[in-house]
């Protein structure tokens, strides 16, 4: 599906809460049509960013716990988390110059 470095319930807070950088989760499943449409952009995107925005996907099929704790109700949802907090979140699929200007707010 995606070529972003994947996390799992046990692995998020190291991750993703604990992370220096600016995290952008992308939470998909494999039989999202749209999550399939979506993840070329964000791969893009992490290539843009690199060294400014960590970028990780999280399959809501094989962790279910985190999507749950955060109210995931469908995918593709991209929450974009700061110092330990989710600070935006994007539901469905989004073009590219939409989840930018949320990265560039994000990578301040």
């Amino acid at each position: 599906m995606s070529s972003l470095p994947k996390v799992t319930d046990s692995t998020f807070e190291a991750e993703v809460l604990k992370s220096d950088l600016p995290v952008l989760v992308d939470f998909s499943a494999e039989w999202c049509g749209p999550c399939r449409s979506l993840a070329p952009i964000v791969e893009g995107l992490s290539r843009d960013y690199a060294g400014r925005v960590k970028f990780v996907q999280m399959d809501i099929d094989e962790s279910r716990q985190t999507p749950s704790s955060f109210g995931i109700m469908a995918v593709p949802t991209l929450i974009f988390f700061k110092g330990g907090q989710a600070v935006d979140r994007v539901t469905g699929f989004k073009p590219k110059a939409v989840l930018s200007q949320l990265l560039d707010r994000l990578a301040g």
